[in-house]
């Protein structure tokens, strides 16, 4: 580090949020300026001060060209962390609290080790502690097992500007030890802390620091990090993280034991994809993604590893059905993903299936969930009642075109539910929302769970094929007679038995 020229090395952008630090920030101030690194910025944002803190500020900024002042109404350390290092522009970043202490030498032995791994993420140094308490913080060796149930990396780490950018940030509504979560987003996909061998930052422990004022708030800190990390936690312990950390596994395989789970995942699914769906009901709990249904039964659309999933989250049964599904009958879960397997196996169209999960209460089935992969077909059988909708599909200027792709999609939705049929399969909610269509000629049928099996005659097929779905009578006509076509029966009497079944049902 010491050889290299000071315009080739990287820029460091010390943060410093400032909250009536009248008392300290001026020696916290001398300590920063004496850090022998030839490239720094250091930026102090007072986040709503009442005391003298700003004065004080500005008179070392007078002096120094290097310091940038900003302010902010009060919204704690985390919103003016996020607020100094949108405005800073080098590309390792190191919080420094307005009341501790840095020696000289902490920000070239923290460069020299970012700089030597990329695979390093965090570099943190030995500490100890000066005022109310005195003497070295002895530190765990670094393992995320650990992290995930108390924070064992320091504050004032140094890390990249860019790690920073891809978790989004400090989590504002962390009301304390807000770096903890900030650690567990920056690392539970990996990455090494390393802990530099000397002694090189001290806390200064007053009665008047955060950290003693707000620890009675460490739950609120654990629900919200149990919030935002489900995966993790899975992963780590097996459920959430408990309010008695140290019994977090042992509560876990309790609670389990009473509630036991049953998870199926596909194999060519992104890695940590059994843990996503152990996470399931936070992520339901949380309304994360994108609501697509809500009522009795639940449609989201869920991320992960830059992927997007449809998830139905099907609603506790009644008390009898809670114990049927429980041990006697599958779940409506599994036969939504042994469903969408059978009908791509009979060349049928579907969102591939990608897991399903139940969860018992004791003898009685809880909450269940299927998982899919978003379909690429943008429209369902409704938007064919609705033809303007048709014009965005191909840019169509004109209406002949307009009726010809209309009829090219009732033929493909008519092939679609005669091959289900000649394969002996009924889908009993055949409704205007199941049917798909769109991404060239692709049909999909989805909502699978109340397949039914066995024969499907004339008279079967065209009720189950006419009775939920609306149509004009010329889209009748058409339909029934590439049904009919693709079945081998007569298109008259198909016409008029789906003409009869859906008047009846309305």
């Amino acid at each position: 580090m010491e050889s290299r020229n000071s315009d080739q090395q990287p820029l460091v952008s010390i943060i410093v949020p400032v909250y009536n630090a009248e008392a300290f920030l001026a020696e916290t101030m001398q300590s920063i300026l004496a850090i022998r690194y030839p490239r720094l910025e250091i930026l102090l944002m007072d986040d709503g001060s009442t005391d003298g803190s700003m004065p004080i500020a500005r008179r070392f900024a007078a002096e120094d060209q290097r310091i940038r002042l900003f302010s902010q109404p009060n919204q704690g350390a985390s919103a003016a962390r996020n607020n100094l290092i949108r405005q800073a522009q080098g590309k390792y970043i190191l919080p420094i609290d307005a009341d501790n202490l840095v020696e000289p030498t902490y920000v070239s032995h923290a460069v020299e080790v970012m700089e030597s791994d990329a695979e390093v993420k965090v570099v943190c140094p030995r500490t100890d502690e000066f005022g109310l308490r005195t003497g070295e913080i002895h530190h765990p060796p670094y393992s995320l097992h650990l992290l995930a149930r108390k924070n064992i990396i320091d504050a004032c780490a140094m890390y990249r500007r860019e790690d920073w950018e891809r978790v989004g940030g400090y989590c504002p509504e962390v009301p304390t030890r807000e770096d903890w979560e900030f650690w567990l987003s920056m690392l539970e996909d990996g990455g090494r802390v390393v802990r530099l061998p000397d002694i090189e930052f001290h806390y200064r422990q007053h009665g008047t620091s955060k950290r003693h004022r707000l620890r009675h708030r460490i739950r609120e800190v654990i629900d919200i990090v149990n919030r935002r990390h489900p995966e993790l936690y899975e992963r780590e312990y097996g459920g959430p993280l408990r309010y008695h950390r140290s019994l977090t596994s042992l509560t876990n395989c309790l609670y389990r034991l009473l509630h036991p789970r049953r998870t199926v995942v596909v194999p060519d699914t992104p890695q940590g994809m059994n843990y996503f769906v152990h996470a399931l009901p936070v992520h339901f709990d949380n309304g994360d993604g994108a609501a697509i249904y809500k009522r009795r039964n639940e449609l989201r659309i869920l991320p992960f590893h830059g992927h997007e999933y449809v998830v139905k989250q099907f609603a506790v049964p009644n008390p009898l059905n809670r114990l049927v599904y429980g041990f006697l009958r599958k779940s409506k879960a599994q036969r939504s993903y042994e469903y969408a397997q059978l009908l791509l196996s009979k060349g049928i169209a579907t969102p591939r299936p990608v897991a399903w999960q139940t969860e018992r209460n004791g003898l009685l089935m809880g909450r269940s969930y299927f998982v899919s992969e978003r379909s690429r077909c943008p429209y369902t059988y409704a938007d064919l009642i609705g033809l303007d909708k048709l014009y965005s599909l191909g840019n169509l200027g004109n209406l002949e075109h307009l009726v010809k792709l209309e009829e090219h999609y009732l033929r493909l939705i008519a092939q679609t539910v005669a091959r289900l049929h000649n394969e002996g399969m009924v889908h009993q909610d055949l409704s205007r929302g199941n049917i798909l269509f769109g991404d060239g000629d692709r049909v999909e049928l989805i909502d699978l769970n109340r397949l039914r099996f066995g024969t499907v005659d004339i008279v079967k097929g065209c009720q189950n094929f006419a009775e939920r779905l609306p149509a004009t009578d010329r889209q009748r006509r058409l339909m029934a007679e590439a049904y009919a076509q693709a079945r081998g029966f007569d298109p008259k009497a198909c016409y008029q038995l789906m003409l009869r079944y859906n008047e009846e049902k309305e």
